[in-house]
Order: structure tokens, then sequence, then C-alpha cells
């Protein structure tokens, strides 16, 4: 699958989950103002804030879809790593709103009026919201899709909200009225837990932090005829863009011409064995270099 494949169908799943995620969140705020529900209102107000992040979502794809030009000559890519990280902010803001929202029921205490539909609505979005979430997934690992990762974290979030609203309600209508603010406290410590995840997993892109393992790299290379030593392996970038550089050690009598050819290998052999890397850079070194750097 080429790149302008792939980020269509990240943006033809975005836009389904749009419209699921939105007609979720409706269900549960119109429900939650009916019945007088915080927790429910505050899972309405999480869904809602699924469907804002898809809409993120979908322009930084837009953005990362855009091919290499002069001013960034390793393409856009990571502006849908950024994107992930614009949604664990919206994740952070949803918190801070759910949590003001049952400090305000603690202080002004508010009885819900459960009822056999509102159980309904809490169902059905459950059921939904959990279909989202492997649909979601799969294709996220599937298309190495940073944000449709994000997106489902975001989402398995909202089932365990969703899940704690059903107890919610179910401890309403036995006369604790108390568990309601309650409950929707323990929903905005998921919401933080989910942007926490996100912005840990984004931060490690676009930080650089280590994308392979370096001992497998190394142990690829060796096993590679014609290579003395290989050190100085660096990787960094997405799962599906990654880019790897290396020394290698080979000996001082090769000719140019061999060398060349052995450093073709290398990326070739390299690529084949680990899925994503798309750039690998080979400095060709004659061992005596090292030998005489040993030396005291």
């Amino acid at each position: 699958m080429d790149s302008a494949e792939r980020f269509r169908n990240i943006q033809r799943i975005l836009m389904y989950v749009l419209i699921l995620n939105w007609g979720v969140a409706a269900a549960k705020l119109v429900y939650g103002f009916k019945i007088r529900s915080a927790s429910m209102m505050a899972d309405g107000f999480h869904s809602f804030s699924d469907g804002s992040s898809n809409m993120i979502g979908l322009l930084g794809i837009w953005v990362a879809s855009r091919p290499v030009d002069q001013d960034h000559p390793y393409g856009h890519k990571k502006f849908e790593t950024l994107t992930s990280v614009a949604i664990s902010g919206l994740l952070f803001l949803a918190c801070f709103n759910v949590v003001r929202e049952g400090v305000l029921r603690f202080i002004h205490p508010v009885i819900p009026q459960v009822t056999a539909r509102s159980l309904v609505v809490m169902v059905v979005t459950l059921t939904g919201n959990i279909g989202v979430m492997i649909y979601e997934s799969r294709n996220g690992k599937r298309l190495k899709s940073d944000v449709l990762l994000s997106d489902a974290l975001h989402t398995r979030a909202d089932i365990f909200i969703s899940f704690s609203v059903l107890v919610t309600l179910a401890g309403v209508r036995l006369g604790y009225p108390i568990v309601d603010p309650v409950a929707s406290l323990v929903i905005a410590v998921f919401i933080a837990i989910a942007a926490v995840d996100i912005l840990r997993e984004s931060s490690r892109v676009l930080s650089d932090a280590v994308a392979v393992p370096t001992e497998e790299v190394r142990s690829v290379v060796l096993s590679i005829k014609g290579i003395k030593e290989c050190h100085k392996i660096r990787s960094r970038g997405r799962p599906d863009d990654i880019h790897i550089d290396l020394h290698v050690l080979v000996d001082p009598e090769m000719d140019v011409h061999k060398a060349h050819h052995l450093s073709y290998a290398i990326e070739n052999k390299i690529k084949r064995d680990f899925p994503g890397v798309t750039d690998v850079i080979v400095h060709m070194e004659p061992l005596e270099i090292e030998e005489k750097r040993k030396r005291p």
C-alpha cells in the first residue's frame, strides 16, 4: 500500500467514526440533560470531544499526506503525530470540564431521574463504542497510524466511562444519588489517563526516541558477509517512517565499487527485516581506523 492510499484509508475511517461519535454524543447529552445526570452528561461531553478529535485528525492527516518539498525534505508525516498531541489536549480540557461539573454537583446536589430509556441509551452507546474501538485499533495497527491508535485509546476511555455511568444510574435507582457526582470524578480520572497515554506515545516520536532496538539492528547488519563491525547505530521516527543511520567497518582493501554494493545490501536487509524503515544511511569505515582509535 502506497502512502497516498494509506492516508485515504485513514481519512475514510475517521469520517465513519466522526459520524458515529457525534450520534452517540447527542444521545447521551440529550438524555443526560433530560434526567439531570451529571455522569451521563460528562460521558456525553467526552463522546463529543471524540468527534472533535476526529475533525482535528482529519486536518492533521490532510497536512501529513502532503509530499516532500524543499522546506520538508523528510516529508510531513510527523504532523500526524503532532495531531495526536492535539487530541490529548482536548482530553485534558474535557477532564477539566468534567471535574468542574462534578464539584458543582457536590455543592448543589441534583438527583437524576433514572428511566428504563436512559439505561437502554447507555447500553446501546456502550456497544457502539466497543465496536468503534475494535475497528479503529485494528486499522490503526494495520496502517501504523498514530491518529487512529490515539483515537482508539480515546474510545477505550469512553467505554470505561460509559460502563461507570451505567453503574451510577443503577446506584441512583437504588437510592444513592451521591454516586452520580462521585462517578463523574472517576470519569475524569479515566479521561486524564487516556490523555497521558496518548501524550507519552506521541512524545516518543517527536523527541526522536529509539525506534528500533539497537542490538537487533547490529545483529542484522553483522549477518551480512563482509561486515567486520557495526557501531554508532541510531534510529528515530514513526512506526511507518523510521530512519536509521549507522557506521560499519570493512576490509581497508575493499574497493569503492564493492563498498557501494555492500551499503545497498545493508539497506535492503534492514528494510526487509524491519517493516516501517524508509531510510537507511550507511557510513563505511576501513577497519584500520577503528584499530587506531583503540590503541593507547
